[in-house]
């Protein structure tokens, strides 16, 4: 529609248009009395405002380019420290968002329904980062269950770029940790605000007040704003589903809660939403079978159609375009497909194979003519412990795994790239083995346990530290991390004895008032802790808590850290161990195996009682005579062996050691290659 403002007609008509603009002048005398071309301008915007404002009501194609009110949409980042009951929290607040259709359905989903992978219920830890959303009050909330663990720190780091704001999860009796410490700091350096909620606060030992003042002590020393410093607070019980404003007066279902998100967590800040202002930042990678590799960002600025004409970017890289296959929302624990998404959405999408963590997704109609620029990659702490992984080549492999070859080995750890993005994969001397780093020993033993799970055998090296070389000084310097162990007071001078041992140096140490134990804490190289947990656990009788995070590169030590104090009882032939064998080598040393079990020479079979390796014949068999009967003492006293799990197994490795890991043995032996060098010399 073309208006002609030189005509009478054009006049009556803009005077008609301004008395109904929502922000035209209050009477036709005010716009009578303005010289025409200022009259002009002003009616020229009422109406261009009248029109836009009257096509987002009305025309859906332009819907997605319309401003949209963020004010119904959170999106938050729930961080703690490991074992505070961050997946508990978040479970009750799904049971009490109407996801589960009835009591059953949800009996049926079990406890934890966040940790759904095998391995996070087994070792009741969170290890993958995972989104869902649930509605309250007509506004959609976006939560991200995020790992405790300071191995998995990758993942928390990722997540928060999806974050507006964060749930700061804290025990009621312990307070603060390392890995709060961790989290925290990432979270209040991109500008988030933080909701602490005291979590157990049923604990008969909860100490409210002491654990807020921690807090707030915490977030003075990582250098928060004011605005950052002046948090809420919420008390709650995940196990009982309450929450409260008040430590003693705890409401009947976590509505406290859901109402400080809505109050302290500020809704997404949206410049644009114009669709050539895309701006997506891809922070997970998922699979389906049928869909392909499916990215997972959070729409920064702008709005994206299904079917419309996208580029992954990243700066100083080549842009990979494409055209988006599928376009999904969160809702609730699954996704639900959507016609379009606007700036504040979290987003999965499919159609892009050559998708990347760290990618940013813009538009390419016009052929990216009017595109925003890509955002800043997602940058992670660099991995500290590495370890070598490769073709199994004992004399008893290939017996049980599916996936046996390098070419094999290397696209799996390829694949795991593109999702865990705190580990690294590079190539080495040998042409079957492959070096792999990572932010600790737990987060390499989870990525080993799920590819036995899958059917492959690996031959696994000894964990070592990544050295790095001070550009200012030249210096050579290794990892420390500081480590907390809380133990019952009569062990404390073997913890302090152990810790001395692996070159630590004491922090602090005390009594800690909510369960009278005792706390010590120590900066540790972090070869020093290599096996340590192991150590620390038998001195202590299993009651020693042990919690570590990475803390800074310094200076290396010189010469070595005292490792295990005792040698390796070796297999001497190759051959089924029997019981007759198994009775003469258990006054050695405590033994691995049973008897039936098939050993090879070489394959470590029990720890001996003293330094040095020893070799004992397992596979001996008693000489039989018309005597006696082989079946006479099948009754003898034989000890029972050692379990040893995977990481007990890569705790034990010293350094001319290997492991065999199989979809269902796991056996150590020493390494032939470093035997030979050996030998040599």
């Amino acid at each position: 529609m073309k208006l002609s403002l030189n005509s009478m007609g054009g006049t009556a008509l803009l005077l008609s248009l301004l008395s109904t603009s929502t922000n035209a002048f209050t009477s036709r005398a005010a716009v009578s009395q303005m010289p025409f071309g200022l009259c002009r301008s002003t009616a020229t915007s009422s109406i261009n405002s009248a029109f836009s404002l009257k096509s987002a009501t009305v025309s859906p194609e332009t819907e997605a380019s319309s401003k949209v009110d963020t004010s119904n949409i959170r999106n938050i980042a729930v961080i703690a420290h490991v074992d505070h009951g961050k997946t508990t929290l978040v479970d009750a607040l799904i049971r009490q968002s109407a996801v589960f259709r009835d009591e059953q359905q949800a009996e049926e989903a079990g406890e934890r329904v966040m940790d759904s992978e095998d391995q996070e219920r087994e070792r009741g830890i969170t290890i993958l980062a995972k989104n869902l959303a649930v509605m309250r009050n007509g506004v959609k909330i976006n939560i991200m269950d995020t790992p405790g663990h300071a191995d998995f720190g990758g993942e928390v780091e990722r997540v928060l770029n999806m974050a507006d704001g964060v749930l700061l999860v804290v025990d009621s009796v312990e307070g603060p940790k390392p890995q709060t410490r961790f989290v925290l700091d990432k979270a209040l350096n991109k500008g988030m605000k933080a909701l602490v909620v005291v979590n157990k606060i049923d604990r008969p030992a909860a100490r409210p007040d002491y654990v807020v003042d921690k807090v707030f002590d915490l977030f003075v020393e990582l250098n928060a704003s004011d605005e950052q410093t002046d948090f809420r607070v919420v008390y709650a019980s995940g196990l009982m589903g309450k929450a409260g404003d008040e430590p003693d007066e705890l409401a009947e279902d976590m509505g406290p809660l859901f109402d400080a998100v809505m109050e302290a967590i500020d809704p997404p800040v949206v410049e644009s939403t114009d669709s050539n202002g895309l701006q997506a930042l891809v922070s997970n990678i998922d699979y389906d079978p049928f869909k392909g590799k499916m990215g997972v960002a959070r729409i920064t600025n702008g709005s994206i159609k299904k079917g419309q004409a996208v580029a992954l970017a990243q700066p100083d890289k080549a842009k990979k375009t494409g055209r988006l296959g599928n376009l999904f929302t969160f809702d609730n624990l699954g996704k639900k497909e959507v016609e379009s998404a606007s700036a504040g959405e979290i987003i999965m999408f499919a159609g892009l194979p050559d998708v990347e963590i760290g990618d940013t997704l813009i538009t390419n109609e016009d052929g990216g003519a009017n595109a925003a620029v890509p955002l800043p990659p997602i940058a992670v702490e660099q991995p500290t412990v590495r370890m070598t992984l490769g073709v199994n080549k004992s004399p008893l492999a290939g017996k049980e795994g599916k996936f046996l070859t390098s070419r094999m080995i290397r696209d799996r750890l390829m694949k795991e790239l593109d999702r865990n993005v705190a580990l690294q994969v590079s190539e080495t001397d040998s042409a079957d083995r492959y070096e792999v780093s990572g932010r600790g020993q737990l987060h390499l033993t989870v990525l080993i346990e799920t590819m036995r799970r899958e059917g492959f055998e690996l031959e696994v090296g000894p964990p070592s530290v990544i050295l790095k070389e001070n550009e200012e000084t030249g210096a050579v310097e290794e990892p420390w991390e500081s480590v907390e162990v809380r133990v019952p007071e009569e062990y404390v001078g073997g913890v302090v004895d152990l810790f001395n041992q692996r070159k630590g140096e004491l922090v602090d140490m005390g009594l800690e008032e909510g369960e009278g134990l005792s706390v010590v804490k120590y900066l540790v190289p972090t070869r020093g802790m290599l096996g340590l947990r192991s150590a620390l656990l038998t001195a202590t009788r299993g009651s020693a808590i042990i919690d570590s995070v990475f803390d800074s590169y310094r200076p290396k030590i010189n010469g070595e850290i005292q490792g295990r104090d005792k040698g390796s009882l070796l297999a001497f032939a190759d051959g089924p161990s029997t019981t007759f064998g198994i009775e003469g080598a258990q006054n050695r040393g405590t033994m691995m195996i049973q008897p039936g079990d098939e050993v090879y020479k070489g394959m470590i079979v029990g720890v001996h009682q003293r330094p040095g390796d020893l070799e004992v014949n397992v596979c001996k068999t008693k000489q039989l005579t018309n005597m006696r009967a082989a079946s006479k003492t099948i009754s003898v006293g034989i000890q029972g062996a050692i379990d040893m799990t995977l990481d007990s197994c890569v705790e034990y490795l010293a350094a001319d050691e290997i492991l065999e890991v199989t979809p269902s043995l796991f056996r150590m032996a020493k390494n032939p290659d470093m035997q030979g060098k050996k030998s040599k010399k």
